[in-house]
């Protein structure tokens, strides 16, 4: 015998070939399921179809074997993979089996139900001799030095501050100092820069070290490319690195030495073969870190070094890495009639000793070799044309002397526009303050300021707000064509 299930009433009962239960009440179930109002919701009833009794055809919406249960339909739950989007084309139905969907799948995936995933490898994404590996629905570049990216295709090979004074002193540490001359001469982490000059003009580790190495900490996470490295000349003696190791590490704590790729050995680096000439080495593949250590293998007569790292900026803002090409300022690809100001100084009056805007330089030489204004107040600015639209990512600013004279802006703000005549100041993050940028200590170290967020711009003005002696600057920006 079979089952009938009563709805809609206060008994239920259950008849087998072995037994008969009653519950609540006896009852003797009708032969006719259909009978009674079992399918809810305005469901039809049914019977003679297979082993049931009886089933219900449920009103589009509605569902369960007696259409109690309203009904999300074809896309609950959802039938596509890797998060595809389920999309009803129509809302009506035949019989109980929905058809009517389709999935519309993420990037990187195809399929009925997204279920294959597309090599995204097949279009050759990665420039620059990038090589890509297929990921689900994405891929990635294994990029060679010195370019960085999504597909390879930045160049990352700004001078990152050893030379010009960017990295500064309190950033440069050492396992150990060589005292020479009764310790009269100090051969400081500090001098390690590149093509720096005089008696005493390098780092060289103290005799006793037998694990010496030179730290630079970036104070940010960068992207390092590449290393340029030099000896030195003392008491008439050449001294330099000849092999060396380079560790990285993004906390300062926890380092890992740099591999070629998939070697499992740690990279030996060939340095110098003399005290004065340089030679350069790409990381590849590049580095990501915050903290960089040369670590010194061979050395002729001792460890002694100048360097330059060469990289450019981790950025976190979406697809900026690597944006931080200087413009043109020192190169003078920015020509003297795109850089503008509100006056200009003359020494002692005279036309010959005018500190016209297009001096304002990186790293200019001669007597007047920057910009400073008829007047020292923050109503003055200098202005550069970068004749179209770029991404402005930061700046560097520099100092001068005018006869002996130590000059420099210590504070400035900035401002850009896109027409020259409407003009945006550049804003502290979430505020509604004008930012203030920290500027020079003195007359010819490089100071390096980050735009965060970058803007676009075709005009940058810098306004100075505090200076020492007198407002003067050179400077250089930073960004690309993005």
């Amino acid at each position: 015998m079979s089952l009938c299930v009563i709805t809609q009433s206060c008994f239920t009962c259950y008849v087998s070939l072995w037994s008969i239960t009653f519950f609540l009440h006896p009852f003797v179930c009708s032969a006719d399921y259909c009978e009674v109002n079992l399918c809810h919701n305005g469901g039809t009833c049914v019977t003679g179809v297979g082993d049931e009794p009886f089933i219900c055809i449920c009103d589009d919406g509605f569902g369960g074997e007696t259409c109690n249960l309203t009904e999300a339909g074809p896309c609950s739950p959802n039938p596509c993979q890797n998060d595809g989007l389920c999309e009803v084309i129509t809302p009506t139905r035949r019989g109980d089996v929905f058809n009517e969907y389709v999935c519309k799948c993420q990037a990187g995936f195809e399929g009925a139900h997204c279920q294959t995933n597309v090599n995204d490898c097949a279009s050759q994404p990665c420039n620059n001799g990038g090589t890509c590996r297929d990921l689900d629905g994405d891929f990635t570049c294994q990029c060679p030095s010195p370019y960085v990216g999504k597909q390879c295709q930045l160049r990352c090979i700004s001078l990152l501050g050893m030379e010009g004074g960017a990295i500064t002193k309190s950033q440069i540490s050492a396992s150990s100092v060589h005292f020479a001359i009764l310790g009269l001469q100090r051969w400081g982490p500090e001098l390690a820069r590149l093509n720096n000059q005089g008696i005493v003009n390098a780092w060289t580790s103290a005799t006793h070290d037998r694990n010496p190495w030179i730290e630079i900490n970036m104070q940010q996470k960068m992207h390092l490319t590449g290393i340029i490295t030099q000896g030195a000349s003392r008491m008439g003696s050449a001294e330099y690195i000849k092999a060396f190791k380079v560790a990285s590490s993004l906390d300062g704590a926890t380092y890992t030495t740099h591999k070629a790729e998939g070697q499992l050995r740690d990279k030996v680096f060939v340095g110098n073969t003399d005290n004065d000439s340089t030679k350069t080495n790409l990381f590849d593949p590049p580095i990501v870190a915050q903290y960089v250590r040369i670590i010194p293998v061979v050395c002729r007569k001792a460890c002694t070094l100048r360097m330059e790292l060469v990289g450019c900026e981790l950025n976190v803002y979406s697809n900026t890495a690597g944006c931080s090409e200087p413009l043109g300022m020192k190169s003078r690809l920015v020509s003297d009639g795109q850089i503008s100001a509100s006056s200009s100084f003359r020494t002692w009056g005279i036309d010959t000793f005018t500190w016209h805007p297009q001096f304002a330089r990186l790293d200019k030489h001669g007597k007047t070799n920057a910009w400073s204004p008829a007047h020292s107040n923050r109503s003055e600015w200098i202005q550069v044309d970068l004749e179209k639209t770029k991404r402005l990512t930061g700046i560097i600013t520099q100092g001068a002397k005018d006869f002996g004279v130590v000059q420099f802006v210590s504070v400035f703000k900035v401002a850009y526009s896109n027409d020259g005549q409407s003009w945006n100041m550049v804003k502290e993050e979430n505020t509604d303050n004008d930012k203030l940028f920290q500027g020079n200590v003195d007359n010819n170290s490089h100071k390096k300021n980050v735009f965060e967020p970058p803007f676009y711009a075709r005009y940058v003005r810098v306004v100075p707000w505090e200076w020492h002696e007198r407002v003067t600057l050179r400077m250089e920006l930073l960004g690309c064509d993005d």
